[in-house]
């Protein structure tokens, strides 16, 4: 079906259908001559991405980011330090840290 039918069925209009599109946020598949054909799977495809903004309160830009952030390790990584410098998310312990710390508390002196 065309984009006009999809957002009818949808509850929504095409211009937020193409906005979806264009962060990402649909499947990316096109017909030869450029139009948007749109079958049960992109249908199924645009409500979960609606469902999921509804349920976490967000915005499509920001589920947008967020599918980034699962799929782009630099992305991940450069939120994941924010995260830490702001204090949201706590520094992951590292195997040797645990470690060292370990032989520092058995080098302690008793009593200390």
């Amino acid at each position: 079906m065309r984009i006009t039918e999809a957002a009818k069925r949808l509850g929504m209009s095409p211009r937020m259908l193409r906005y979806r599109e264009a962060l990402g946020l649909l499947p990316p598949v096109r017909e030869q001559g450029a139009h948007r054909r749109f079958g049960p799977e992109e249908l199924a495809a645009v409500a979960q991405g609606v469902e999921l903004e509804k349920r976490f309160d967000v915005s499509p830009a920001e589920l947008a980011f967020a599918l980034r952030v699962l799929s782009e390790p630099a992305v991940a990584a450069a939120v994941r330090d924010l995260g830490v410098r702001i204090g949201r998310i706590q520094v992951p312990r590292r195997a040797l840290d645990f470690e060292k710390e370990k032989a520092l508390r058995l080098l302690r002196p008793a009593g200390r």
